[in-house]
């Protein structure tokens, strides 16, 4: 998610700080660089002209030119005036029982598998969710989200009607009767925004009195995504987006110009294909990920949705005191890939593609291999493993034994580590499986 803008604006910023002290007109051209960062990563043009502009204005001040590190002053500022540029937090209002969800957008948006990730979300949340295929029109759309939503063991209206605005009224009576307390709608599509369209969801509107009407709309479409969202709340009053298949914006523009531009907030953002891959939007979160300087409450966050709270103390047990062995090495694994792809992992780690190469997919599912084919003695006393077992280990985890001597050469570094933050020196786990646990 916005690499290339993430990388383009840290490579201004690197170039002002090798300046050492900074003039005006050196701020003034690193601000034309990122005016044209932006305008190529889709940003709507009056709204890349204001912010550099506001940020131009506030990085030639005295204070700026004249401190310790300029350069650091800058990203601050840039940071701050991204998170006023991407508004402010605005959770969903449900407060009515039932809350009714209805979610708009252009065939393709991903409208569908948003309704379910958006269960997800509000299951955690502690809400009974009901899920309403309303499109009618296209039988494959009703059959999409009943499978998706039984797979995913969510309750799902199945009765089948010709008319958009009966259906949702039955499953708004269904909905009564069963105590569901949140209904997500999941309306009708086209390839483009039709009188049709807009008149079926102004039908469904007006007989279900939702309190969120929601937007799903492509972030990859960049301008064109703030173009669809002015034109829905135009014709339909919507109360929010949620940008979808943002794990493969490399651009960025939507998020960046549809809060300015249509004043609308932004919900939450899709950031990969699986059920628990939908993020509530928070701007300080966004702008640090896209400035590169990660995001731990988000990591922690995701950390702590996989990791059983008793197994998490009992790792934390482990670990203060040293006594940490392959096995827990494993379960780091395997909560990692709970998680979700390395990819978006080392994004919200501060400096993470930095460590791309070290902890990628592959390296993760090769350490996995070694230590699932050694012995429980094994995993429980590495000290044990000889030549031999080394062989063996290679052989049934269809590595090499040089593969194996690295693992337990990090294995021996981590020991060495803990012993010293156990002595109070304290430390950073250079561990794969450990960055981002302890």
């Amino acid at each position: 998610m916005f690499e290339q803008i993430s990388s383009r604006i840290n490579n201004v910023i690197k170039k002002l700080a090798k300046k050492g002290k900074l003039r005006a007109s050196d701020v003034k051209e690193g601000m034309k660089d990122i005016k044209r960062v932006l305008i190529e990563a889709d940003v709507n043009l009056g709204v890349a002209n204001k912010f550099v502009e506001v940020v131009e204005k506030e990085s030639i001040g005295e204070k700026v030119l004249q401190s310790f590190s300029p350069s650091e002053m800058i990203l601050k500022i840039v940071y701050e005036k991204m998170i006023e540029l991407l508004g402010t937090s605005e959770p969903l209002k449900l407060d009515k029982s039932p809350s009714g969800i209805m979610l708009v957008g252009l065939q393709g948006s991903g409208k569908t598998t948003t309704a379910v990730k958006l269960a997800h979300f509000l299951k955690k949340k502690g809400k009974s969710v009901f899920l309403i295929p309303a499109d009618v029109k296209r039988p494959a759309a009703f059959e999409q989200l009943k499978d998706l939503a039984e797979r995913e063991g969510f309750p799902v209206f199945t009765k089948r009607m010709d008319d958009e605005v009966k259906l949702s009224k039955a499953a708004l009576t269904q909905s009564v009767l069963k105590r569901y307390d949140t209904l997500v709608f999941d309306t009708a599509g086209r390839l483009h925004i039709d009188k049709e369209m807009i008149d079926s969801a102004i039908k469904i509107k007006e007989s279900i009195r939702p309190q969120e009407i929601l937007l799903v709309v492509d972030g990859m479409t960049g301008q064109d995504a703030v173009n669809i969202a002015s034109e829905f709340d135009e014709k339909l009053g919507i109360t929010g987006i949620i940008l979808t298949k943002m794990d493969g914006d490399t651009r960025g523009g939507a998020a960046l110009s549809v809060r300015s531009v249509t004043g609308k907030p932004i919900k939450f953002i899709g950031v990969g294909e699986k059920p628990v891959d939908l993020e509530e939007f928070i701007p300080e979160r966004l702008s640090s990920r896209i400035l590169g300087m990660g995001d731990l409450s988000t990591l922690q966050e995701k950390a702590q949705s996989v990791i059983e709270a008793e197994k998490a103390k009992e790792f934390q047990e482990k670990l203060k005191k040293a006594e940490l062995d392959l096995s827990d090495f494993l379960e780091q694994i395997k909560a990692l890939k709970k998680m979700g792809g390395m990819d978006q992992l080392l994004e919200l780690m501060p400096g993470g593609k930095d460590f791309r190469k070290m902890l990628d997919e592959r390296t993760l599912v090769k350490t996995e291999a070694i230590i699932n084919s050694m012995t429980p003695k094994e995993r429980k006393i590495p000290s044990i493993i000889d030549g031999s077992r080394k062989k063996r280990i290679a052989r049934g985890s269809g590595t090499s034994v040089q593969d194996v001597n690295q693992l337990l050469k990090e294995y021996e570094m981590v020991k060495k580590l803990m012993k010293q933050m156990k002595r109070g020196r304290g430390f950073n786990l250079p561990f794969p499986f450990m960055r981002g646990f302890s």
